[in-house]
């Protein structure tokens, strides 16, 4: 088009000054400039040639003086002012003057005026880097775009040898701004100019500034901080210059194929995840290097840095068809992960298989290819968006050595530590795969164990220790997910034991169970420790560590999550320490003299019980802090540890032997605590040490899932203890009433003495109580030093801080014995009669807070008493003031709770029966529960528990006569917990007290028969709770196991009427029994994880240690289902619970099915009718005859919905059953064949099933002949029916009725005989082909028809596992009769069949028959070696790299972009939608259409245009010409010799299949709406229409473009 152009302006005139002249005036715009840059080079050209239009027309002194003035007077300005405003524009213009004004410098000769003008180009390029000297002066974006295009113009005109410098210096900076040599790094903007254009323009100018660009680009490749950015910069470079670094001539002076920087650029732009023209960049340089190699036939090798490893790359021609080979399927690997999908990737891994076969020789046992290269593929495909892909990545990862046999690489081992392990941080990478039942084990998580135990076990022993380390380190270097933590730490604990680690071994494995400790997954997070304490006794080498270190790490293990002492990992602890005793590394200042070589743990330990109980140094009396508690939690496990490795030494010493050995650890303790009584001068962090070490004794020694009654060492422990109680409880007699706690930190002190008060009280009622023991005496006289303290601090003096403090230290002290009072009735001193204490208890004033003390004091005193209170004014939260007011408070509801619940028969329903209250507390109730909602207030969440006790206990009181109050405590409580994450430990202890006293029995009963505000209330709730529970699981679990365990008390105390209150509440048990939601995916990976460990029993010391809480969803359905299972159908209220539930069934059922007619397998609402049927079977035993009566109608009328199979077996049992226990329902049963077929179609299998286990319903019934001669009639009927899967059931049907008969030998259908006889023998003997014949061996074959016995299968197992799994329902719904028996908050009916019969039912596998035989071999292509063909993504060039300048115009770039183009041009100008125009020119890009037409270029930065052309507009020549235009558009191409052709359907239009297309042609495509104009239609050479055969008028225009694109390119391919 340029051409015709600078043609038709040289025609107008002879003088070029005129020409160029007119050119130069007026506005720069972008048509103008482009004009004259096509001017310019027609005139170089025809210079050039040395010849004009004819002789003489230019004179050459004329030519150089016009051009002289356009680049002087126009072009330079230009370049050098503003341009257009739109980059785009501006970037045109910039580009169109730059190439005019090359064309003026070789037109005038100037050469020295081409390095002047580089020279100013390269200062203003070179002033845009931050250490410019004149940074101040920098030139804009648009400035430094235009010294670009300058120097990429006037680099060619440039001499080598004179301007060699400038040269050189241009390269230089050029390599600065693109590979961000600068400190902070040029604009964006330049530095992609910078590497685009600039560079390979450079390295296209001579050999030297090739070199230079050459060795730029090496030395910022070995920059080891290089980013991304950078390397796609390089590679933008490299595949722009790829013919000039990878030469076709072997005399070239550079080969980058040599260079091991440009093969690790290479590497780095394989795998840049981000950016796919970066990786398309890096195939291109890789697949030139091999394509080059082959042609040379010369041999190379890149030198690798380590002399160990292989060549990067390397190519020897005796080895050219192994080595194409490979090259070509790593090609083809690589192109094909670039689609993202795993059906087109997943074919082409087996060839992954290949290149480890070519890459590694088996005989010598080396690589012959280095292993990074096969990193590059796995590390895209960890990288990739798509998770599947990721997976089976990892997972085709951890099984190379199942099938291959690699030599070690120290490449592969980093990539194990890096790539690898960030990988297998995503926790959806260990889902089950489809299938696998739950609780059998992430595959993934297998393979991992697998993978890891055969590396390491291959690995040379120098190695192998480094390795782990860095595995471990890296665990250690992020926050992991639960699940990704323990299987990466399970995999560890398989490693062959071995001595790799040593002390900085352990403290990377401190440091991953800190990790472990984030996830509130409890039971992961134990069994991830129980591992990683396994893991350091197979791996740490003893000599290395000493028992400090092993005692550190111990501490990061939580004792109560998997180091309990009893469990089989404490067992396999103590067995470690006996057998590597005398081994471990012993401190240099050590002396061994007289020790056994395996007496040093213990003597370790004793040294370390005395250490502990020494008086720290420099101890102040005064204010000081009670110490941490790390220290006692580590010598008791020491201690616990080395007796329990003695008694191993001495399995069968006796008693004594442990008492001893105790006795030696314990004797400094021991004397220590039996001068605490009589020595009142012990420092006080002695005694606090002291005290700590005994609890943690206790606490520790205590066994984890076995008889503590067999423990030796506990009890002779205790008996320690015991012997020191009267010395322990003098003391904190004396240190909690004698006024000697004064400070905030003393605070802290008291808790620590009344939690071990508790544990002696504890010890001596578990010996027997007496009255003369210690404890007995301290307890009396610690109530009344409390109260009296309590009423002195009451005076209304100014409070102090001293008095403040023992105010609280009383108030605890008192709730503690209260406490214990309540919990062990022999504690309990006094009688019923109310004595002092009470009377205390009840007057005081409730929410009584602590006023603050004063800070200012004259004197002395002022000093101590300004530090202490600015102490805890500025402390931690947990010494705050608010806090020791909150437990003070809270202490208070301790104390009155007991009161309550000793004097409940006292407390009036109403406060006006007492006129004189002796317990005011107890007798006014409606004031305390007001002070209870006073409380609510001001407690903190974790201090409310004992005012929800109280008001558990005054609620039911209330409740008639003062509703409005009571529900204002439902409301307060429920705020409290609503506003409560289920991850807080403090949320399930409050939202088991609030179910306790908002759905107690009683508030229920009363509620119910009031029926007033409250009774809509506690539905509320209920509502609210099971609301709660699709988001914090096990929420409704703490609701129905409460309120069902209830009910069952109450109905084991009441004969009658027991029930009337869960009647009342029905939709709660209603509710429980379809409850379920949908879980996310992460939630269900957690729930089957946490089975998989479940599974593991003692395997996992967590089991035994951590508690199951049974908060999975399906212990809600268990808890409702085993109440059902305990009620009496004798009893009538048990009766009418259960008809009124069944019937709310029943009607819920019918709900669901009208709110969606259709739904899906699996969906909620199939989940949700499932388990209405499944809890109807569960009732039917219990409904009588009047009963099934009333619902009968009903349950047909259920069998006539399109259900889901699992939901047609259930209602096809339940019929069976009624109709085996309740024959006089039959006639009605016959009724439901007369509805018309063409209604309920497939309905009608549901009662044909029914009628095939007829056998079942009858075999009670004495006369059976009347009922088989109707079965014999009905199915008959159906046996001819139009639809093939009745006809199939009613066959089926058929046959086993006749069965019957003839067993029978019933004489009186032999009428009948010759028909049946005849069309069952036709059904067993088809011929013919198709599935007819198949699917009557599968529908006979069927479960449901061969196995299933409706009586002998009737069991909870049947229905709640094996149904749903043969049924094709997902896992989640799979209740196993185990979790029934686990759960034992409810009691087993020993009446209910549990277990399954003698049938074979259990032994199926699931399939429905209908669908066995779809995917029957779709596992056959998974277990190819190889694939005999796959899809495969070409790459469009051969020797040319992709185009680096996408912002040339055409033809600049159709010249550039290396293609084979075609002579085709579609013209899409009338198109409108962006979807149609970028479909389109995805086509024209991938057919070689030489360019692409639009109405505006605007278009291609729509969003849907990108969408469907998927970067296809940066490969290929696009034009703008607006529809106005078009006329003179195809005008000009038809004068260029373009065939202009339309797409149309007209009167004269030619069939497609009969046309011949030019090679020069233009398509012409229409509208979407109206077609090609008919003025445009006049200028066509030929309209082209496509073949239709259908009734619609036209295609859509992208597809009939396509249609015509790819006649027209296999036309020409026929052709050449």
């Amino acid at each position: 088009m340029e051409w015709v152009l600078a043609e038709t302006l040289l025609a107008q005139s002879r003088d070029p000054r005129v020409l160029l002249g007119a050119l130069c005036r007026g506005e720069a715009s972008v048509e103008r400039v482009e004009t004259l840059r096509f001017l310019l080079q027609r005139l170089e050209d025809e210079e050039a040639r040395g010849s004009g239009r004819d002789a003489g027309a230019y004179p050459s002194a004329q030519l150089q003086e016009a051009a002289s003035e356009a680049a002087v007077g126009y072009l330079v300005p230009l370049l050098r002012g503003r341009g257009p405003e739109l980059p785009r524009l501006r970037r045109r213009v910039l580009r169109a003057a730059a190439g005019g004004l090359r064309s003026c410098v070789r037109l005038t000769g100037g050469q020295q005026w081409a390095a002047a003008l580089a020279e100013e180009a390269l200062r203003d390029l070179s002033a845009v880097q931050p250490h410019a000297p004149d940074a101040s002066c920098r030139p804009g974006a648009s400035g430094a775009e235009a010294a670009v295009e300058v120097l990429v113009a006037l680099g060619p005109c440039l001499r080598p040898r004179e301007d060699g410098a400038l040269l050189e210096r241009m390269v230089q900076t050029a390599l600065a701004l693109a590979l961000g040599e600068a400190e902070t790094g040029p604009a964006e903007e330049v530095a992609a100019l910078a590497a685009g254009r600039l560079l390979p323009a450079l390295g296209r100018v001579s050999e030297d500034a090739l070199r230079a660009v050459w060795a730029g680009l090496r030395a910022g490749a070995s920059d080891p901080g290089a980013g991304l950015l950078d390397v796609g910069r390089r590679l933008q470079v490299l595949s722009a210059l790829a013919e000039k670094l990878l030469p076709e001539r072997p005399e070239a002076g550079v080969d980058a194929r040599r260079c091991w920087h440009f093969w690790r650029t290479v590497q780095a732009g394989l795998v840049q995840a981000e950016d796919a023209l970066t990786r398309k960049r890096a195939r291109y340089v890789l697949l030139r290097a091999v394509e080059v190699s082959a042609e040379l036939g010369d041999n190379c090798a890149c030198t690798a840095r380590n002399g160990n490893d292989p060549s990067l790359f390397w190519w020897h021609e005796k080895k050219k068809d192994e080595l194409l080979k490979f090259w070509e399927n790593y090609m083809l690997i690589m192109e094909t992960l670039e689609g993202n999908q795993i059906h087109v990737i997943k074919p082409v891994l087996p060839k992954l298989n290949n290149l480890f076969d070519y890459a590694v020789s088996q005989e010598k046992g080396f690589w012959l290819v280095h292993p990074s290269w096969h990193m590059c593929i796995y590390k895209r495909m960890f990288d990739s968006e798509n998770k599947i892909l990721t997976k089976e990545g990892v997972i085709h990862f951890l099984e190379l050595y199942e099938t291959n046999l690699l030599p070690f690489s120290l490449q592969f081992s980093e990539f194990i530590v890096g790539p690898l392990m960030d990988a297998l941080s995503e926790s959806s990478l260990y889902s089950r795969s489809p299938g696998q039942l739950i609780g059998s084990g992430s595959p993934l998580g297998m393979k991992l164990q697998k993978f890891l135990v055969t590396y390491v076990s291959l690995l040379p022993e120098e190695i192998k220790k480094s390795f782990l380390l860095k595995f471990i380190q890296k665990m250690a270097s992020k926050h992991w997910c639960a699940v990704p933590i323990l299987f990466l730490s399970k995999a560890l604990a398989n490693v062959p034991r071995c001595k790799a680690l040593g002390t900085e071994g352990l403290v990377a494995l401190r440091d991953v169970l800190q990790c472990t400790m984030i996830t509130h997954q409890i039971l992961l997070r134990g069994a991830a420790q129980c591992y990683l304490l396994q893991t350091a006794m197979k791996l740490v080498d003893v000599e290395k560590v000493s028992f400090s270190d092993v005692s550190t790490f111990l501490m990061s293990l939580r004792q109560e999550e998997s180091l309990g002492r009893g469990t089989s990992l404490w067992a396999e602890l103590c067995d470690w320490l006996r057998v590597n005793e005398s081994r471990f590394r012993r401190p240099s200042d050590w002396s061994s003299a007289g020790l056994d070589e395996t007496s040093y743990l213990n003597a370790y330990v004793r040294n370390l019980v005395q250490e502990y109980v020494k008086s720290p140094a420099g101890e102040s009396k005064e204010n000081s802090f009670m110490p941490d508690w790390f220290e006692a939690k580590l010598v008791a496990i020491m201690v616990l540890l080395a007796v329990d490795v003695e008694a191993m030494k001495n399995q069968y010493s006796e008693k004594r032997r442990i008492q001893n050995v105790l006795r030696t650890f314990l004797d400094p303790l021991l004397d220590a605590l039996m001068k605490f009584g009589t020595n009142a001068y012990i420092p006080l962090l002695k005694t606090d040490r002291c005290l700590q070490l005994l609890l943690k004794l206790l606490h520790t020694c205590l066994l984890k899932g076995s008889s503590t009654q067999d423990d030796e060492v506990l009890t002779v422990l205790q008996n320690f203890v015991l012997s020191t109680t009267e010395s322990i409880s003098e003391f904190i007699l004396r240190r909690l009433t004698m006024n000697e706690l004064t400070s905030v930190s003393d605070l802290d002190r008291c808790h620590l003495y009344l939690m071990v008060l508790t544990e002696l009280i504890n010890l001596h009622l578990k010996v027997g109580w007496k009255r003369g023991n210690p404890i007995w005496r301290v307890i009396s006289p610690l109530k009344n030093a409390s109260i009296r303290h309590l009423q002195e601090m009451s005076c209304g003096k100014e409070p102090v801080l001293e008095g403040q403090i023992q105010k609280v230290v009383s108030m605890g002290a008192l709730a503690m014995v209260c406490e214990a009072s309540d919990q062990k009735p022999e504690l309990q001193l006094d009688s019923l009669d109310v004595g002092p204490v009470e009377t205390f208890l009840s007057s005081f004033q409730l929410n009584q807070t602590l006023q603050k003390p004063r800070t200012e004091k004259k004197g002395r005193y002022a000093l101590t008493l300004c530090f202490c209170f600015s102490f805890f004014e500025e402390s931690s939260s947990s010494h705050g003031w608010g806090k020791v007011v909150a437990q003070y408070v809270h202490d208070q509801w301790v104390c009155l709770c007991f009161l309550l619940k000793k004097y409940h028969a006292l407390i009036p329903t109403a406060e006006s029966e007492i006129l004189q209250p002796f317990l005011p507390a107890v007798q006014m109730p409606g004031r305390t529960l007001q002070s209870a909602l006073e409380a609510l207030t001001i407690l903190p969440s974790d201090q409310v528990l004992p005012v929800f006790q109280c008001m558990k206990i005054l609620v039911p009181k209330l409740l008639m006569s003062c509703e409005a109050l009571c529900m204002e405590s439902f409301n307060g409580a429920w705020k409290i917990i609503s506003s409560l994450s289920n991850t807080q430990l403090i949320f399930w202890s409050n939202l088991k007290a609030f179910v306790q006293f908002v759905f107690d029995n009683q508030v229920l009963t009363i509620a119910a028969k009031v029926k007033g505000q409250a009774y809509v209330k506690i539905k509320e709730l209920m509502y609210k709770i099971i609301e709660m529970s699709a988001i914090k699981t096990g929420v409704f679990n703490t609701l129905i196991t409460y309120c069902c365990q209830s009910w069952i008390v109450s109905a084991s105390k009441v004969s009658q009427a027991s029930l009337s209150s869960a009647q009342s509440y029905s939709e709660l048990v209603l509710e429980a029994c379809v409850f379920g939601p949908v879980f996310r995916r992460d939630q269900r990976l957690i729930q089957d994880v946490q089975t998989f460990i479940e599974n593991l029993e003692n395997q996992c010391a967590a089991n035994a240690v951590i508690e199951n809480t049974k908060r999975e969803d399906h212990y809600v359905r268990i808890c409702a289902v085993k109440f059902l299972c305990l009620l009496d159908g004798s009893n009538m209220s048990h009766k009418l619970f259960m008809e009124d539930l069944a019937m709310k069934l029943l009607e819920k059922d019918e709900f669901v099915s009208k709110s969606r007619t259709r739904y899906y397998v699996n969906s909620l609402q199939h989940r949700v009718k499932n388990r209405i049927w499944q809890t109807m079977l569960v009732l039917f035993p219990r409904l009588d005859q009047n009963f099934i009566n009333g619902i009968i109608d009903k349950i047909f009328q259920a069998a006539f919905v399109n259900n889901q199979a699992s939901i047609k077996y259930f209602i096809e049992w339940i019929i069976i059953l009624t109709l085996e226990k309740f024959p006089q329902f039959i006639p009605k049963f016959w009724n439901c064949f007369s509805y018309g077929e063409e209604k309920f179609k497939t309905s009608f299998c549901t009662f044909l099933s029914v009628l095939a286990h007829l056998d079942v319903i009858i075999q009670n019934i004495p006369e059976k002949k009347l009922i088989l001669k109707q079965a014999l009639i009905t199915v008959l009927q159906w046996c001819f029916s139009h639809n093939f899967s009745i006809r199939l059931y009613a066959l089926l049907a058929l046959k086993k009725v006749w069965n019957m008969c003839k067993t029978l030998q019933l004489e009186e259908f032999d009428a009948l005989t010759p028909v049946i006889e005849s069309s069952l023998s036709q059904v067993e003997h088809m011929h013919g082909v198709g599935n007819a014949k198949k699917n009557w061996q599968r529908i006979q074959e069927h479960f449901f028809f061969a196995t299933f016995h409706p009586l002998k299968d009737y069991c909870l197992e049947t229905i709640f596992y094996i149904l749903p799994r043969l049924s094709g329902l997902i896992e989640d719904e799979w209740i196993a009769i185990d979790k029934f028996t686990r759960f034992t908050e409810i009691p087993l009916d020993v009446g209910f069949q549990w277990y399954l019969s003698p049938t074979q039912l259990r032994e199926l596998k699931p399939g429905d028959w209908s669908q066995q035989d779809i995917g029957s071999n779709s596992a056959e292509g998974d277990n190819q070696s190889e694939w005999t063909d796959v899809q495969r993504k070409i790459i469009p060039w051969k020797n040319h790299g992709p185009d680096l300048e996408l912002e040339l115009e055409f033809p600049d770039r159709a010249a550039k972009l290396g293609k084979s183009t075609g002579r085709l041009i579609v013209v899409a100008s009338l198109i409108d939608k962006p979807t149609n125009l970028g479909g389109l020119c995805r086509t024209c890009e991938i057919f070689g259409a030489s360019a692409l037409v639009l109405g505006s270029l605007h278009c291609i930065s729509d969003k849907q245009f990108q969408h469907l052309s998927v970067s296809a507009e940066q490969w290929l020549p696009l034009l703008e010409v607006k529809p106005p235009q078009l006329i003179d558009y195809m005008q000009q191409k038809k004068a260029e010799g373009y065939t202009i052709i339309g797409v149309e359907q007209t009167a004269k239009s030619l069939d497609l299949t009969e046309y011949c297309f030019p090679e020069k042609s233009l398509l012409l495509l229409g509208n979407e709406r109206e077609g090609i104009p008919a003025n445009l239609i006049q200028q066509l050479d030929v309209c082209v229409e496509i073949p239709q055969q259908g009734i619609i008028r036209s295609l859509n225009v992208h597809v009939s473009g396509a249609l015509l694109i790819w006649e027209y390119n296999r036309q020409q391919r026929l052709r050449h």
